[in-house]
C-alpha cells in the first residue's frame, strides 16, 4: 500500500486568511519556485506501516509539494486477524532545506484511498505534524463509520487556531507521525482501511503554506 504525502512544500489550493502582524507577509503569487529554493536533504521513517525500503518521495518542480510513497500501509480488523493489524503507524522525519527569511506551516492533508468496512467498525486516519526543536503540533485526521466500501477521497482542514510554523532558518526537519486504526464493537466485523482497490496503495497529501518569516 502506497501512502503519499503532499505538503506545501503542496500544490497551493488556497490559504487561510491570517493576521499579517503574527505571520507576516506571504510571497507573491506564482513566485514561489523563484523565490523559494527549497531541497529535501533526506527522509528517515520507521513504523509498522513503512517498514525500510517501502518508502520513496520526490519534490515538485514548484517547490509547493512533497510526495511521500508508501508501499505498506494497511490495517485490517475481523475474526482470526491478530490485534496488532489493527492499527498501523509510521514516524517520518523530513529534512527540509530553504530560505532562511521563509516558514511554512501544514495547512490541510488529502487521503485517497480504499475502504471495506462492515457495520460496528470505525477506521481513523490521522497524521500529527511538529517541527524539531518545538513542542506545538497541528494535525489533520478523518474518521470512517461503517458500513463503507469502495475507494475514497476525503480533506481534512488543520485547525487556523493551531498553526505551527517551521523555524526561520535554511532548514527545519518535519516530523509527521501518522497512524491508520480500525475498532470494532461487533466481534463478528471485519474491516480493511488502505488508498487503492487494485493493488491496496494509501496516499496522503498534506498541504502547507509559505510566509516570510516576520521581522
Amino acid at each position: 500500500m502506497k501512502w503519499l504525502l503532499a505538503f506545501v512544500p503542496a500544490v497551493l489550493a488556497g490559504t487561510i486568511p491570517i493576521n499579517p502582524i503574527q505571520v507576516g507577509d506571504a510571497p507573491p503569487p506564482g513566485q514561489v519556485t523563484t523565490l523559494l529554493l527549497v531541497t529535501i536533504r533526506g527522509v528517515t521513517y520507521g513504523g509498522t506501516g513503512c517498514p525500510q525500503n517501502s518508502l520513496s518521495y520526490q519534490l515538485s518542480s514548484d517547490k509547493t509539494l512533497i510526495t511521500l510513497i508508501f508501499d505498506s500501509y494497511i490495517a485490517s480488523i475481523g475474526p482470526g486477524i491478530s490485534v496488532t493489524e489493527q492499527r498501523k503507524n509510521c514516524q517520518i522525519n523530513v529534512d527540509i532545506q530553504y530560505p532562511g527569511g521563509f516558514q511554512y506551516s501544514v495547512l490541510s492533508a488529502d487521503y485517497r484511498g480504499y475502504a471495506s468496512i462492515q457495520k460496528g467498525v470505525t477506521g481513523t486516519l490521522k497524521s500529527t505534524y511538529y517541527f524539531s526543536g518545538q513542542t506545538d503540533q497541528s494535525s489533520t485526521e478523518y474518521t470512517f463509520t461503517g458500513p463503507v466500501i469502495g475507494d475514497y477521497l476525503k480533506h481534512d482542514q488543520a485547525a487556523s487556531t493551531s498553526t505551527v510554523w517551521s523555524p526561520c532558518g535554511a532548514s527545519g526537519l518535519l516530523n509527521i507521525n501518522s497512524q491508520v486504526r480500525l475498532a470494532s464493537t461487533v466481534p463478528t466485523a471485519t474491516g480493511l482501511l488502505t488508498t487503492d482497490s487494485t493493488d491496496l496503495k494509501f496516499t496522503q497529501i498534506a498541504y502547507v503554506q509559505w510566509q516570510k518569516c516576520p521581522k
